[in-house]
């Protein structure tokens, strides 16, 4: 075996061979840096025979041997290559036998890389086309069993490796991380998980769950969690066909051909700040993905997908675009209405809705692509449904990299929109303000760029918030705000350095349940805090504790005393709130 073994050990060592993780070429290299010799021979009732002809002199010697071996034989593809072989040798009226048993059949999967393409006919159009083969995939239990014998057997056979990168995946354990076995009873049966949550599912979670050769614990939380996430993409699928229920068959040839891969398109004018968004930042989604899929991170990929997907795309984009499809005028602030709400009117702004609706799909068609590999068959099927060109998915073009499309102002601008969505919903939910009721806002935002952006987005920040859009203000100063409020006093929240919400909930919700329960709050925190700072003040325990410990300590007390800031901030408001209302 030694001399299969030394090209074997070239050709990952020059880096004609990568094995990844790079960890596993120790293991590769132990094993055939300490080859022994191999039995190919195996008793068993199927398999490729082995190409071994025994010869003897008469039928009745060939009888009375064991099992018809001799101390003469010869090795030949067939029993008629056989024969002149042991002719030309031994002379004529020979009687061959045929060796009975089978190749070991880590010795037959050994030829698998070419003998499956017409070998050993080296002149087989397969052979020419498709060997050597690209990327390996298998699992690391095996690396010598058959990946080690493959490329020893490629190198000896053909003159080549047989790939070039070999990809190890761990072994699926259950989600304990026991070896699943039927005597545990821990055993996993494939084709129920694919009847009860669905075959991409499944799938998602085998690629996605562990990094490459680490073991994986099947989880059917995961599984299900990956469910949902199909769900979701179905419904977004949904979401959008029905926006297309009525379009002209003009419009959805146009729809099918609508790109946004380049900001120097004339198709870029038209966009809103939501739109700009979505696009750019499903380019840098894209330079991701594409990124972790050549170095072969499919977890990174996953999750990247799955966060995008169900967050900007589903939770941001989807919610947003619904102001100018929906809208019964998108440029009008007192317009602004909740589709959810029921009774919500499509725009009579067409060529706004028209633009969200080719952004909606092209952005929808490029993530089906970039999940595709993953998710093969519900990205199938909602690529089938929606405008499109060439005829399936799997042969669609993967998205190309787009310097230019990505606005970056565009980026950071809808950034700052979310955190005022988002200062306003904590602030709803702080207070326990109904879900459907619409509250009044003065948005106070320093910087002119950001401030005349809000200014146009009203109607997005609106939709998202649950405000009314008669009742929203923006401004550039607290003072203005401060004028700009309504009587009765209003909750302030600083969403970050420049940008600050004033909110008149007074009368909106219970304040004397509010002070109770804030009240309840300090207290607790106060007494969480004394007990923190009663070890720090101690000398006994800061001379026994370590360094170490005596940090994690002083950390404890840091985040007890901004937390009871905050509720004290917040209570100051409540009782001012209080005041304003009882004058």
């Amino acid at each position: 075996m030694e001399p299969l073994a030394a090209p074997a050990l070239a050709a990952v060592a020059k880096g004609d061979i990568k094995i990844m993780p790079e960890r596993f070429e120790k293991i590769y290299n132990m094993w055939l840096e300490n080859i022994k010799d191999w039995c190919v021979s195996r008793q068993l009732w199927w398999g490729h025979r082995i190409p071994v002809w025994y010869v003897h002199d008469s039928q009745a010697a060939a009888d009375a041997a064991e099992e018809g071996r001799s101390d003469r034989y010869v090795v030949a593809r067939n029993a008629n290559e056989a024969a002149e072989k042991a002719t030309s040798q031994w002379g004529d009226g020979l009687v061959l036998v045929q060796e009975p048993d089978v190749l070991d059949t880590w010795f037959s999967s050994g030829l698998w890389p070419f003998s499956t393409l017409g070998w050993p006919n080296e002149h087989a159009q397969d052979l020419k086309t498709f060997y050597p083969t690209q990327v390996l995939e298998t699992g690391h239990d095996i690396l010598f069993f058959w990946v080690a014998r493959m490329i020893m057997m490629g190198l000896a056979l053909t003159g080549q490796s047989p790939f070039h990168t070999v990809y190890l995946h761990g072994l699926v354990r259950d989600d304990k991380g026991r070896k699943m076995s039927k005597s545990l009873g821990n055993v996993i049966d494939p084709l129920e998980v694919v009847g009860k949550y669905g075959t991409d599912a499944l799938r998602f979670t085998v690629a996605t769950g562990t990094t490459a050769g680490q073991d994986l614990n099947l989880s059917l939380d995961r599984v299900n969690s990956n469910r949902n996430f199909t769900n979701k993409l179905w419904n977004a699928g949904k979401f959008i066909l029905f926006q297309l229920d009525s379009v002209t068959d003009a419009e959805w040839q146009q729809l099918a051909a609508a790109d946004f891969s380049s900001s120097s398109n004339s198709s870029w004018r038209d966009l809103s700040l939501s739109d700009r968004w979505i696009v750019s930042s499903l380019h840098q989604l894209i330079d991701q993905v594409t990124e972790c899929q050549e170095r072969y991170d499919f977890n990174e990929a996953g999750q990247a997908l799955y966060s995008w997907a169900w967050g900007e795309f589903a939770d941001w984009y989807v919610e947003a675009s619904k102001a100018r499809l929906y809208s019964a005028n998108f440029s009008s602030i007192s317009s602004c209405e909740d589709p959810d709400a029921g009774g919500a009117a499509i725009s009579t702004d067409p060529s706004g809705a028209a633009v969200t609706r080719a952004v909606l799909v092209y952005v929808f068609d490029r993530l089906l692509r970039l999940v595709h590999p993953f998710m093969p068959y519900i990205t199938e099927e909602l690529w089938q449904a929606l405008p499109h060109q060439g005829s399936t998915l799997m042969q669609a073009r993967w998205p190309a990299h787009a310097a230019d499309a990505v606005d970056s102002s565009a980026l950071t601008h809808f950034d700052s929109l979310k955190e005022l969505v988002r200062g306003v919903r904590n602030a709803r939910t702080e207070y326990g303000l109904e879900q459907a009721r619409k509250v009044a806002a003065v948005l106070v935002v320093s910087d002119s760029d950001l401030r005349q952006v809000v200014q146009q987005e009203i109607p997005v920040i609106c939709l998202l918030a649950k405000l009314e859009p008669s009742k929203v203000s923006v401004v550039a100063t607290a003072a203005e705000a401060a004028a700009a409020a309504p009587p009765g006093g209003s909750v302030s929240v600083l969403v970050n350095e420049g940008l600050q919400l004033l909110l008149p909930l007074a009368g909106l919700f219970d304040v004397d349940k509010e002070l109770a329960r804030l009240a309840k709050q300090k207290t607790k925190v106060e007494k969480e805090l004394g007990g923190i700072m009663g070890r720090l003040n101690n000398p006994k325990f800061v001379e026994k504790a370590s360094a170490e410990y005596i940090a994690e300590v002083r950390s404890q007390a840091a985040d007890a005393q901004d937390r009871l800031s905050s509720i004290e901030a917040k209570l100051k408001q409540v009782q001012e709130l209080q005041a304003s209302s009882q004058q």
